[in-house]
């Protein structure tokens, strides 16, 4: 009972910053936008045709924004992603584009592989990298442009509402994101501590140069959290930008959705041990019966009520009522499946990213492509 209600309490209050912390972050004020508007390079970095693609893509190309270039990086020359990228380039004619084929640069990371030469080759001092799957709305780059205005702001990231589930893993995954990741990017940067989304990161590439580059993340596997902490502890603010992108999750097994919540799991354990080893704490259904000791047959009514808040709260926020039933119907089964990746994180060696599989090593991020094993 003495250990029982102080979890509990942690519990309840961690529930509730975060969803303190994403209503913060979306009612944050517009900063008025300097004029000139400063240009901005779009870094898309692509490997293979996922279903939204065209559809996300399209999005970049119809920003009302005056100064822009997109800037797409294949490593395969083949890549089926180029030919969606031409059919918008030709019918975008007046947005500068450029595609990049590039081979290896020495990186180990792909990802920031296809992304040091893209830099390199940037028109504007303001560069975003932007994931393949997330879709914007057209005032996008005005509100990134006003959120880096402050000469103090370093890098902004921003809230992603997942959409568009067409299985049971893609709707678990769109729970997850809307619910326990939303909050999880907000809360600790309303603390003051940097939490990047690598789907969408604003920069001036003079300053991550001064701080060592794209090449200092390059054989880390997750470079966005790595580099969120560059800017933090070189004394410029990280924060989240008021502008809700969509996260497209279509058709997506459950396999590959406990698959994803591992690897996301095992990169949180070799960046933040003792968050991971407190992360059952964020959940009120894996809580409950530690709640039970505490509060007897109340626990239900707390536990129901601590997730209706955290999942319905957070997909109300940035979703509306559209299958507002779907947290409600899911919730438990996600975190159930969140314990179990939990359990399995210590023992993963190995991820695969978009069909490259990396072995992590141990206490860091840094990896080395797959060998066999012995």
């Amino acid at each position: 009972m003495l250990i029982a209600l102080p979890l509990v309490l942690v519990t309840t209050l961690w529930v509730l910053a975060g969803l303190w912390a994403l209503v913060r972050s979306l009612r944050l004020a517009r900063a008025p936008v300097a004029s000139p508007l400063p240009g901005i390079t779009v870094l898309k970095p692509l490997c293979g045709r996922d279903p939204s693609l065209e559809e996300n893509l399209a999005t970049f190309f119809a920003q009302d924004y005056p100064a822009f270039e997109l800037v797409f990086g294949v490593q395969d020359p083949d890549d089926p992603a180029l030919e969606v990228v031409e059919r918008l380039r030709a019918r975008h004619p007046e947005v500068p584009c450029r595609v990049l084929r590039q081979g290896s640069s020495g990186a180990k990371n792909p990802k920031v592989q296809n992304l040091m030469g893209m830099t390199a080759v940037a028109s504007h001092d303001l560069c975003l990298i932007s994931d393949s799957r997330v879709s914007a709305p057209p005032t996008y780059l005005r509100e990134l442009a006003a959120a880096i205005a402050d000469p103090a702001v370093g890098l902004v990231t921003n809230v992603f509402a997942g959409v568009g589930e067409e299985s049971l893993g893609a709707a678990l995954e769109n729970v997850q994101l809307n619910g326990f990741v939303a909050s999880g990017t907000t809360l600790p940067n309303a603390m003051g501590n940097a939490a990047v989304v690598g789907k969408s990161m604003l920069f001036r590439r003079s300053v991550l140069e001064r701080l060592g580059g794209l090449q200092s993340v390059a054989h880390v596997l997750a470079e966005d959290y790595v580099l969120g902490k560059m800017f933090q502890h070189a004394g410029y603010a990280v924060v989240v930008g008021p502008t809700v992108l969509r996260c497209h999750n279509g058709q997506q097994s459950l396999s590959r959705f406990f698959d994803r919540q591992k690897r996301w799991g095992m990169l949180r354990l070799r960046l933040s041990p003792l968050a991971h080893v407190l992360e059952p704490l964020a959940s009120p259904f894996v809580m409950l019966p530690v709640a039970w000791i505490a509060l007897g047959p109340w626990a239900l009514a707390w536990s129901l009520s601590l997730l209706l808040l955290r999942d319905l709260g957070g997909w109300w926020l940035l979703r509306g009522r559209d299958r507002l039933y779907l947290p409600l119907l899911l919730g438990g089964l996600r975190d159930l499946t969140m314990l179990a990746a939990w359990i399995a994180v210590p023992f993963v060696k190995y991820v695969t990213w978009r069909g490259t599989r990396m072995r992590v090593g141990t206490g860091t991020l840094v990896f080395a492509p797959d060998r066999p094993e012995p």
